[in-house]
């Protein structure tokens, strides 16, 4: 699309884009009026299904005894995997190794084996624990450990990336480290969990309500489990409580359960697992650990870089390939590495298998990153922020730009990024004063870190990133807006109304936003990626550019202007030297049989990607942030406060900066999260034990940093020709939090007069903490 489209829209101010509009449910939300899954009325006839799960981490299954289970008051069908009409798969990138139902193996403590449907959801549940089902140990492992122990095979073909010449360069370096570093997993805790409702039509159609992020999948795989074709299976979704990643492929399952029991039945079903199942069931957040050796100079200069990046990835392959590929991707943080050499290793275990996360691998490859800089820091006795600067990369011409996978980095605003919040958060000076704090502590001991995100948007997989929509305008000036993009909180359907209202300069209230169904734009991508806004913008404002350019030649010629007399002002139209309101324009326009509705697409230009090469242009441009944190840290127990932090974070030309400050500071307390204070835990029998929230920790209000100041760069201007100049805003903040553990890294280092790096681990729970302090203590 021609970049002087959007030039314009520097002087449009009367349009709704780039405000801060509220969310279009907030007031629903705060009230509770806000329909979710389990709110809709429910249709008579309902049934409900739970789900009958493994005892066993690995076993072969010898027998299955389902006979009290069928027998228990209110239960209508039991059914196993023998029964799925179709293919007994609900693997996501057909690969055919996630069966719906294990039938002869189970691979994971808590796997669905059977389903039971009853009359009530309690019913459904107490049925399911009356199974006797007769097993064969076989040998387990849950961890990276275990696996690499073990010889486990990988689950996908792992990824290198590979440029100029490590090896050489790292035995010419001045010096050399070798270091390892563990980053722990996390739960997607969204509010709302799991849920699905099928409903049966005539012949082969059901139509299906589910919280996902990706209703063409859904439809996919119940067409797959029924053995119907996709045109058959209608995939509804108005929002989700919540989503980050989860809800990209793990809510299949249900889904196609409820598909089942619906067209065996009948009736209407609904899997509504409760946290417990739903914890044990789906995948989380992969586990990492990252083995590195680092050449550099005496400066702190990077010379060479090899790293392996380890991840457990669950029984099956789920998306671990362009997970841990994500990963490697985002292995360089901010900084050139002149010579690098990094490798995946996608390890099969035997838990849960584990899916897309907010940030989807790079914030564990963004986290190790900051570790080597924080390494080469304490080696060369230098604040890490120097460290980081020295190592940035440069602007276009500086031969310092490309990356590890061969993409030049041809937008980079990270050193005035980072320069601008070292000043306005006083960096220099509050670290000066936490080290003479530090020195005349004994107990308390403080730690400052200011860290950088460079993080690359698109899908890797370049068929992906393609969106369409749905626009009606109609008699009375109203219009219908239908996406692909899914409703999880983030203000989606929000931004794509302002984009559509921006358009036909309309007021907001003027649009209809109205559920995702793969009824009205088929064949979508997940919303996913950090790409939400900009496919769904980019492919709302195609179909209105098409309706418009259809009244301004009805305009021309009814009146007898040019193209360019016809100009689309606040409500209303100007036609040569008379103004009509939007809606008696649209009237007339429809009296003369103006086609007033379109289907818009867009694709993303300019992006290619060789896996197999390790070469190409994966991403369409980068999002910048920055963040600078306070911390401190008891050394008796490990405890700590976050004091302080402050964040600069680039979102482009913001499309709704309200939303975008709300996306930016959520994003923060999730990672911060992530890193302090959520550990998922498996026992020896490979029984997940932290299945709920008394025994997993996500953050609180009060964890929140006692000072909070974010704002927005808002200097900031995409140069990509992207909806009204924005920039993605869903992950890249979620790894500003990595400056909270380099403070509290700094905090336990100070125990040792900052010696040596402590190499603190994620997640940095107060046990970690403190353990790493008596550590410290026999430097």
């Amino acid at each position: 699309m021609d970049k002087s489209t959007f030039e314009d829209r520097k002087v449009i101010i009367s349009g709704p884009m780039h405000g801060s509009l509220r969310h279009d449910s907030a007031h629903k939300h705060v009230t509770g009026t806000a329909d979710y899954i389990d709110d809709i009325p429910e249709p008579a006839g309902l049934l409900h299904g739970a789900l009958g799960l493994s005892e066993r981490a690995h076993a072969e299954i010898l027998s299955i005894d389902l006979s009290a289970v069928a027998a228990h008051p209110g239960v209508v069908w039991v059914f196993t995997g023998k029964d799925v009409p179709g293919v007994n798969d609900v693997s996501s990138n057909g690969s055919h190794d996630e069966p719906l139902l294990a039938e002869t193996l189970v691979q994971f403590h808590g796997q669905p084996i059977f389903a039971v449907i009853a009359e009530t959801r309690d019913a459904a549940r107490r049925a399911a624990q009356l199974a006797k089902i007769d097993y064969r140990d076989l040998p387990h492992w849950s961890d990276i450990d275990g696996a690499l122990a073990n010889g486990s095979p990988l689950v996908i073909t792992p990824m290198t990336l590979h440029r100029g010449e490590p090896d050489t360069e790292m035995t010419n370096a001045a010096m050399r480290l070798k270091g390892q570093m563990r980053i722990g997993g996390q739960e997607h805790f969204y509010l709302e969990g799991h849920i699905a409702v099928a409903i049966p039509g005539e012949d082969d159609e059901v139509t299906v309500w589910s919280s996902t992020q990706h209703p063409s999948e859904i439809q996919h795989i119940v067409g797959h489990v029924l053995d119907i074709p996709s045109n058959a299976v209608t995939v509804n979704v108005r929002r989700m409580g919540g989503g980050f990643g989860g809800k990209e492929t793990q809510g299949n399952q249900f889904a196609a359960l409820a598909a089942i029991a619906a067209k065996k039945l009948g009736r209407a079903i609904k899997f509504r697992p409760d946290r417990d199942e739903d914890m044990s069931a789906t995948g989380k957040r992969h586990d990492f650990l990252v083995d590195y050796e680092l050449g550099f100079d005496a400066e702190g200069r990077i010379h060479a870089v090899d790293a392996t990046y380890a991840a457990r990835c669950g029984f099956s392959s789920d998306l671990s390939g362009p997970v841990t590929d994500r990963a490697l991707f985002h292995a360089d943080s901010s900084y050139f590495y002149p010579h690098v050499h990094l490798t995946s290793k996608p390890l099969k275990t035997h838990t849960v298998s584990n899916t897309a996360f907010r940030g989807f691998g790079g914030p564990q490859g963004m986290l190790g990153a900051e570790r080597f800089i924080e390494e080469i820091a304490y080696a060369v006795g230098k604040d890490p922020l120097d460290v980081r600067k020295l190592n940035f990369y440069g602007q276009p011409g500086s031969g310092r730009t490309l990356t590890p996978y061969h993409q030049e980095v041809e937008d980079n605003i990270i050193t005035r990024i980072v320069e601008e919040l070292e000043e306005t958060a006083e960096y220099r000076a509050r670290r000066n004063a936490i080290i003479a704090f530090n020195r005349d502590s004994r107990y308390i001991r403080k730690g400052i870190a200011l860290t950088p995100v460079k993080f690359g948007i698109s899908f890797t997989m370049t068929a992906f990133n393609q969106a369409g929509a749905l626009v009606h305008v109609y008699q009375d000036g109203s219009i219908h807006l239908n996406h692909g993009g899914t409703e999880m909180g983030q203000g989606l359907y929000t931004k794509v109304a302002q984009v559509l209202a921006d358009s036909f300069q309309v007021d907001i209230d003027r649009v209809k936003i109205t559920a995702t169904t793969t009824a009205k734009v088929p064949n979508t991508s997940a919303t996913a990626a950090s790409s939400g806004s900009d496919l769904n913008g980019m492919a709302a404002y195609d179909a209105a550019r098409q309706i418009k350019e259809r009244l301004v030649a009805f305009a021309a010629e009814k009146w007898e202007v040019g193209p360019a007399d016809v100009v689309f002002l606040p409500n209303r139209v100007r036609v040569g030297e008379i103004e009509i309101s939007f809606p008696d324009f649209i009237k007339q326009a429809y009296f003369a049989r103006v086609q007033l509705s379109a289907a818009g697409f867009y694709k993303t230009p300019k992006i290619h990607w060789d896996r197999k090469a390790g070469r190409g242009t994966p991403f369409y441009y980068f999002a910048y942030g920055a963040s600078c944190t306070e911390v401190s840290i008891d050394t008796l127990t490990g405890e700590y406060l976050i004091d302080r932090t402050d964040i600069l974070h680039d979102v482009g030309r913001s499309l709704n900066p309200a939303i975008d400050m709300g996306q930016v500071e959520g994003a923060f307390v999730q990672g911060l999260g992530w890193l302090t204070t959520e550990e998922l835990w498996w026992d020896d029998e490979g029984r997940l034990r932290t299945h709920a929230p008394s025994t997993y920790k996500i953050p609180l209000a009060s964890d929140r940093p006692k000072i909070f100041n974010v704002r927005l760069a808002e200097w900031s201007e995409n140069t990509e020709a992207t909806i009204g100049r924005s920039k993605a805003v869903g992950e890249p903040p979620l790894m500003l939090a990595i400056s909270v553990l380099e403070a509290l890294s700094m905090a336990v280092a100070s125990v040792a007069n900052y010696k040596v790096c402590p190499r603190l681990d994620a997640p940095a729970t107060p046990e970690r903490v403190l353990m790493a302090v008596e550590r410290m203590k026999r430097v």
